[in-house]
């Protein structure tokens, strides 16, 4: 091991040994050194001692520096360097205790990252992913927050309330001709909107996904409309049906005052509530009398159909489940599951409602159609019971605001039992 001997004697150092601190790769990382302010000559002995203590000092050293690469490792990305999950999951917790009410969530998934990485191949994509990982934490820097990478090509925010996360979105995609690379985003307040971990990223993520499939001339507007055009060639009157309880549905949203993503879901969901119908026959639809129980077995069946049907569509998997649950009831004796109050999804409890009004205003085989007024007070007479007393009482508000002039109004046609 080589040693350095040096003296300052204007600094009172007039005798110097030093040991090398070196990794096992021949690193340097510094000296274990000895002085003395008298002259004098190092024994065999004591440059011995030294070389032991630097040794175990070298070691100690590595191990720290191993603890602490692991540890990084551990709570970072390997591939972008960002915070991963582990590292959110922890921030998320402490934010939520300590930042009621002044941090967003925010998750983001890159928007034609599967074609440039088919078209490029792998190598070509990783890149892309550190070129726009380096942005995205360049942007929560400046922000005043912090980036995560999830997977894939899904990350997070955790930023400041003011935080124009849309503008970062914008500001971290990449033009380039027919690989263009863009970001959909879902955010939630954190305190003003949920109080928990699990409520963040399970409402960040729904948000995200409606925002991602849910604008206009999307892929769940397009898979949608192709959907409700098979509907309307197995039964016509159902399209129509469709329309009108989306328009209803879509104006009660805006009454209970939820966000354009949520209202994108409800007007999804009831544009596709009753897509299970395809599986029942018309003699059960058009029958002009009272069903029997195997008739009704079908109807019952019809939203687990739907379910199946939107869950296979990639574009609509998150309408699914909230498909299956538009016949549950307030009270818990609605169907397929018997779920009851808030256990139903909010947007399955407006379509719902919508849904009623709509069929009751509407020709049926088996009778006439009420009239406007004696449908909203079967509304308020089943309210508590049948339906969601907040979803009836904005239901009303919304009809009460609802003429022929109006945009988007579809007027009340025949639908199909329900």
């Amino acid at each position: 091991m080589l040693r350095n001997n040096l003296a300052v004697p204007e600094l009172g150092v007039r005798a110097y040994l030093g040991i090398p601190l070196v990794t096992q790769s021949g690193k340097r990382m510094g000296s274990l050194c000895t002085i003395d302010g008298e002259a004098r000559t190092w024994t065999a002995e004591e440059r011995a001692v030294l070389e032991d203590l630097a040794a175990a000092a070298s070691t100690d050293l590595q191990l720290r520096l191993a603890a602490s690469a692991n540890a990084h490792q551990a709570r970072h990305d390997a591939l972008t360097g960002l915070a991963n999950r582990r590292q959110l999951d922890s921030d998320l917790g402490a934010a939520l205790v300590n930042g009621i009410g002044r941090s967003l969530l925010a998750l983001l998934d890159l928007d034609g990252f599967k074609s440039y990485n088919d078209a490029f191949g792998h190598p070509a994509g990783d890149e892309l992913l550190r070129r726009i990982a380096g942005r995205l934490r360049e942007h929560a820097d400046l922000a005043g927050g912090t980036a995560y990478r999830m997977g894939g090509d899904e990350f997070c925010l955790l930023v400041p309330e003011t935080t124009d996360v849309g503008e970062i979105a914008e500001m971290i995609a990449e033009r380039t001709g027919p690989y263009d690379i863009t970001a959909s985003f879902g955010v939630v307040g954190l305190g003003s909107e949920v109080t928990t971990a699990v409520e963040a990223l399970q409402l960040v993520d729904e948000r995200l996904y409606s925002r991602k499939y849910g604008r206009a001339g999307g892929s769940s507007e397009h898979a949608c409309s192709a959907l409700l055009q098979a509907l309307a060639e197995r039964h016509p009157t159902l399209g129509r049906h469709a329309e009108a309880v989306s328009e209803l549905a879509s104006a009660t949203a805006r009454q209970l005052g939820l966000e354009d993503c949520q209202i994108t879901d409800v007007r999804l969901t009831a544009r596709l509530h009753d897509v299970g119908k395809v599986a029942v026959p018309d003699s059960i639809l058009d029958k002009p009398g009272p069903l029997d129980d195997d008739e009704w077995a079908f109807i019952h069946r019809h939203t687990v159909v739907g379910q199946r049907i939107l869950a296979a569509t990639p574009a609509l998997t998150h309408v699914a489940a909230v498909v299956r649950s538009t016949h549950e009831r307030w009270d818990g004796a609605g169907y397929p599951d018997g779920l009851k109050g808030a256990e139903i999804p909010l947007v399955a409890r407006i379509v719902f409602a919508a849904d009623a009004y709509d069929a009751m205003t509407s020709d049926r085989p088996y009778r006439a159609a009420m009239e406007p007024d004696e449908a909203k007070d079967e509304l308020r007479r089943c309210s508590g019971t049948q339906f969601d007393p907040a979803v009836t009482e904005a239901i009303e508000l919304a009809l009460s605001l609802r003429t022929p002039d109006a945009p988007g109004f579809v007027a009340s046609s025949w639908g199909a039992r329900t």
